[in-house]
C-alpha cells in the first residue's frame, strides 16, 4: 500500500514571525525555514507504518516555491521513499493545495493519504478536509492514534468530551493531531542517504489544476502589545481592583 503524506515548508516555530514594513504580509527574507511540525507528526506516522510492514512505499508532496525541495529532502530523511514537488510561485491557498493534492491522488492512487491538521503559518485546519470531499474519500482529523489492517484504518481521535473511534474503509485521509507520536531525531547518515533518493518536479498545469489565489491579503498587522499583569496580596484586594479597575464586577 502506498501512503501520500503532505508537508509544508514553513517560518520555523522557533523564529519571532515579523510583519513586513508596508504590512503586505509576513517577512520571510533570511529567516529560518523549517517542516510545518504537525506534517512532521504525519511523516513520522508513515515510516511507522512502513516499519510495521503495513505500507509498501512513502511519498512526500509538497507544494510552492523552489526551496520546498530541502523540506522533501528532510522528509526522505524521516524516511519517505520519494518526493514530489508541485512547483510554483503563487500564493497557495488551502483549497488550491487540496487540488492538487486530488490530482497527485488520481495519478498515484495510494491507499492513503496523511497531513498535519494545519500549518502554523496560516492556521487554516481546511486542506485535509477540502481533499477528502474534492476526491470524495472519508476522513478522520486531529487523529491521536492510527491502526491499520484487514483494509481498514481504526482512528482514535480527540474531541471536546474526549476520544472519539472510527473505522475508515481504505483509501481514506487523514490529518494528525500532537499527540499521535513524537517525530524521530533526523541523522546525518540519512540525511546524506536523503539525497539520492528520487525527487519528481511538476507544475500546477501539468496536473491540470488553477491555482490563482481566490482570496486577497489586503494588510497584516501585528498584535496590540498587551500591558502586565500585576500580583495582589490577597482575594480582597482582586476583588476590589476588579471592581474599581477593571470593572468587571
Amino acid at each position: 500500500m502506498k501512503v501520500l503524506v503532505a508537508v509544508k515548508r514553513v517560518v520555523d516555530y522557533n523564529v519571532k514571525v515579523r510583519v513586513k514594513s508596508d504590512n503586505s504580509g509576513v517577512d520571510i527574507a533570511n529567516v529560518k525555514m523549517s517542516m510545518n511540525p504537525f506534517d512532521e507528526i504525519a511523516m513520522e506516522e508513515a515510516v511507522r507504518l512502513k516499519e510495521k510492514g503495513v505500507v509498501t512505499e512513502v511519498i512526500a508532496v509538497s507544494c510552492g516555491v523552489p526551496q520546498c525541495t530541502d523540506t522533501l529532502r528532510t522528509a526522505m530523511a524521516i524516511g519517505a521513499d520519494r518526493g514530489i514537488l508541485v512547483e510554483t510561485t503563487e500564493e497557495l491557498q488551502p483549497l488550491a493545495v487540496a487540488k492538487l493534492l486530488k490530482a497527485l491522488v488520481d495519478k498515484e492512487q495510494p491507499g492513503l493519504v496523511i497531513l498535519g491538521k494545519q500549518a502554523i503559518d496560516d492556521d487554516c485546519n481546511q486542506t485535509g478536509q477540502m481533499l477528502a470531499a474534492l476526491a470524495d474519500l472519508p476522513q478522520a482529523t486531529f487523529a491521536s492514534k492510527v491502526d491499520i489492517a484487514e483494509g481498514k484504518a481504526q482512528i482514535t481521535r480527540e474531541v471536546d468530551g474526549g476520544s472519539e473511534y472510527l473505522s475508515l474503509s481504505l483509501p481514506a485521509i487523514i490529518t494528525t493531531d500532537l499527540r499521535l507520536n513524537a517525530p524521530r531525531y533526523v541523522t546525518l547518515p540519512n540525511i546524506m542517504k536523503a539525497k539520492k533518493k528520487p525527487l519528481d518536479i511538476v507544475k500546477p498545469e501539468d496536473l491540470g489544476v488553477n491555482v490563482s489565489p481566490r482570496i486577497k491579503t489586503l494588510r497584516v498587522v501585528e498584535p496590540p502589545q498587551r500591558s502586565a499583569g500585576t500580583k495582589v496580596p490577597d482575594v480582597a484586594t482582586l476583588v476590589a481592583k476588579l471592581k474599581a479597575e477593571a470593572k468587571v464586577i
